[in-house]
């Protein structure tokens, strides 16, 4: 699999941030947490015409990621020493503001509830990392940030079988933070985008997310970073900007409305 970075980027920063990426995918593999892996047979990045390009070994897929198997990678990656490679650190402050300021769908009026919405929940976020040791977080743990990866084994019984586990996939974001990012996030994809085993996630991981006291708070700030990441994202009169629209008008609305993944 090759990633080729986009262009108009500045090159030297992608070249740095893909150096970063190569150590800490480095880390992760010497404490064996379930990832992809990069290519081996020679020295990365690469840069070529002016493109930062990364070479990952290929994992083909047979079957939809379930919720349950996310559990065991996540909190592999919870549970290892923190890299010693330089990493921003998690900020949903400054990715909302940014997300509003570009964005080319939203009105004045939604910038400012937006932005009061923000200030709402702040307080709880900065406790959050006031009370808490940062460990290594994902920061977008999901269905289609993971990955299957089939090892073939010889047991006695059978002369050739396949099993499978399941591995962290779209690196490039993994930080230092509180866990309960992540964790919050898979629970805002079950619940939002019809995954029906999220209690059989709970039970691999081994905690519940809304069994916390602040977990209304940093639900609603991790919606509104998904709302506002897709705002920027979206041009006008198109689906998706309908979709970022439904979502706004019903923030405050039933918490199981479904959304349409984008």
């Amino acid at each position: 699999m090759v990633k080729i970075g986009r262009p108009g980027h500045d090159p030297d920063q992608d070249l740095r941030d893909a150096h970063g990426l190569v150590e800490l995918v480095q880390w992760l593999t010497h404490h064996q947490v379930p990832t992809t892996t990069l290519l081996d047979t020679q020295p990365q990045p690469l840069f070529i015409d002016d493109h930062v390009v990364t070479l990952w070994r290929y994992l083909p897929q047979s079957a939809e990621i379930t919720t349950r198997a996310i559990a065991a990678p996540l909190r592999a990656l919870h549970e290892a020493p923190p890299a010693p490679v330089p990493r921003p650190p998690l900020d949903p402050h400054t990715a909302i503001t940014r997300s509003i300021a570009v964005s080319r769908i939203l009105t004045d009026r939604q910038r400012e509830l937006l932005l009061d919405r923000l200030d709402h929940l702040m307080p709880a976020w900065n406790a959050l990392c006031a009370g808490t040791k940062p460990r290594l977080v994902h920061t977008d743990p999901q269905h289609r940030n993971t990955l299957w990866r089939h090892s073939t084994k010889r047991p006695q019984a059978a002369p050739k079988a396949t099993a499978a586990h399941a591995v962290l996939c779209d690196l490039d974001d993994v930080t230092l933070g509180p866990i309960e990012w992540d964790l919050v996030t898979i629970e805002i994809h079950s619940r939002r985008f019809g995954h029906s085993d999220y209690d059989a996630f709970c039970s691999a991981y081994g905690r519940d997310i809304r069994e916390w006291l602040d977990y209304a708070d940093l639900r609603d700030l991790r919606e509104l970073r998904m709302v506002t990441t897709n705002a920027r994202k979206s041009a006008p009169d198109t689906p998706q900007a309908a979709e970022v629209q439904h979502r706004i008008d019903s923030l405050d609305d039933d918490r199981n409305q479904r959304w349409r993944i984008l």
